[in-house]
């Protein structure tokens, strides 16, 4: 006869078949009902490797700003400040030439306003090649 209460001799056991089949069906839902779409799609003028276009083509009309919102159009200081000094300094600078490329050369420190504010006159006198410059990293190029 069995006196007490022993219950170390039974064995707890969890079934996790139903908590595996809830799980499926959460991760089912999730994957049907979520929509893959890419929110901005941006189109990029990829490079050529041919020469037979660069030599064809004018040199690149740049445009400075330092980290102080100072522009420059090619080695010309930009007096006055918005648009439109910029855009009378890049259309002297420019000419007629409006499928010239541009490069805009900006301070790492530069706030964000005077780079958009030189990409904003660019667009107003129709300029379409713009490129930005940059510097690549060093320590991604470290292994």
């Amino acid at each position: 006869m069995r006196i007490g209460n022993d219950r170390r001799g039974d064995d707890f056991e969890i079934n996790v078949v139903s908590l595996i089949d809830v799980l499926l069906t959460l991760l089912m839902f999730f994957v049907l009902t979520t929509t893959f779409v890419q929110h901005s799609r941006m189109q990029v003028t990829l490079p050529r490797a041919s020469t037979e276009d660069r030599d064809m083509q004018a040199p690149a009309l740049t445009v400075m700003i330092d980290r102080d919102g100072h522009s420059y159009v090619g080695s010309d200081e930009v007096l006055g400040e918005g648009v439109e000094p910029l855009k009378q300094a890049i259309a002297r600078a420019a000419g007629d030439d409006r499928e010239r490329p541009v490069v805009i050369r900006a301070d790492a420190m530069t706030p964000h306003q005077y780079v958009v504010t030189a990409m904003d006159a660019l667009g107003q006198l129709g300029f379409t090649r713009l490129s930005i410059a940059t510097t690549p990293d060093r320590a991604a190029d470290k292994p």
